[in-house]
């Protein structure tokens, strides 16, 4: 009993004195663990008197219970006294202004196809959409694109099935709108393409807008001034503008379009390849077959067409050297256009 008593003071003492819970939890397994002082008591039992034997075992007991209430007891001291420190050591002063969240931004491709689309609507443009998904015969034959055409090779066009294309323009989406509606109309058609391309310029996924008009007494001089004053109010700038005879199945005559370098202001540089000219869009007159195919009276009726790629625009716009930099998702990029 008197060894009890005496282990159990020496114990509640070096408790009330432990500094830390990795301490605390040291006294623990040293009196109370399964080699511990007060173990070792209890084991002692079997040497003593058997008359001894319950009252001491008691004791032993009580003492154990009292020793692992005071352990309880100095660990809630202990956890209250370092978490008191710890907020201490990171409190925040409620005066300081808090902490600002970046705003995010659209993407350059985003504010490049609503820039075209604001400067079209004003013109009085609708703007038309469609599927990405289209059968062969709204992204080719109605577009007078033969079967045997190039365009329609595999190399080229990426098919979801036979029959079934990832659009390789928008121009089905006009095709779509002229078929379930009359003449005249007046749209753009801007949206995701697909072709078989990858490099520097070229993507196999990019953004096109193409527009088109159908009236009556439509001539090639509406479509020069529709260009020419598209590209004034996208660039801000008063650049030259040129046409140059060219082909594409879906309109005649055809033309592509260059415009003054940006860059160099038409002296010549590595961006235009030392011409001073930009290439930035083609356009025509609609063929009278694509007219006739989606049910237009092309005697009454003639249109212009044209299309150009988002990319290519936001690239000369804002100096842009890699198409690549567009789909990377780069925020150092992409943080400059917030």
């Amino acid at each position: 009993m008197a060894d009890t008593e005496s282990l159990l003071d020496e114990a509640l003492q070096a408790i009330e004195e432990a500094a830390d819970e990795r301490s605390l939890d040291d006294l623990r397994v040293l009196y109370l663990g399964k080699k511990g002082s007060f173990t070792e008591l209890l084991k002692g039992l079997g040497k003593l008197a058997p008359e001894d034997r319950p009252a001491a075992g008691e004791s032993i007991n009580l003492a154990k219970k009292q020793l692992q209430g005071a352990i309880e007891k100095r660990k809630l001291t202990l956890v209250a006294a370092a978490l008191d420190a710890k907020l201490g050591a990171e409190k925040i002063d409620v005066t300081l202004p808090g902490r600002r969240q970046s705003a995010g931004g659209l993407h350059p491709i985003t504010i490049t196809t609503e820039r075209i689309k604001k400067i079209f609507m004003a013109a009085g443009y609708d703007v038309a959409e469609g599927p990405e998904i289209e059968d062969e015969y709204h992204n080719f034959e109605a577009l007078n694109i033969p079967e045997h055409h190039p365009a329609r090779a595999m190399h080229d066009t990426f098919y979801v099935s036979p029959g079934t294309v990832l659009r390789t323009h928008t121009s089905p989406v006009q095709v779509h709108v002229m078929e379930s509606g009359e003449a005249p109309f007046r749209m753009i058609c801007p949206g995701r393409v697909y072709r078989c391309d990858s490099d520097l310029t070229h993507t196999p996924m990019f953004h096109q807008v193409e527009g088109l008009l159908i009236d009556e007494n439509v001539s090639m001089a509406d479509l020069k001034g529709t260009v020419v004053e598209f590209l004034r109010a996208f660039f801000e700038e008063d650049m030259p503008v040129r046409f140059r005879p060219s082909y594409f199945p879906f309109t005649e005559p055809s033309a592509e379009v260059d415009m003054g370098c940006v860059s160099c202001g038409g002296k010549g540089c590595r961006i235009c390849s030392h011409t001073g000219w930009l290439e930035v869009m083609g356009c025509g007159m609609v063929h009278p077959r694509v007219l006739e195919m989606s049910g237009v009276d092309t005697n009454k009726y003639s249109g212009f067409a044209f299309g150009m790629g988002i990319e290519r625009l936001a690239m000369l716009r804002y100096n842009v050297s890699d198409l690549r930099l567009y789909f990377e998702n780069d925020v150092r990029f992409l943080r400059q256009f917030n």
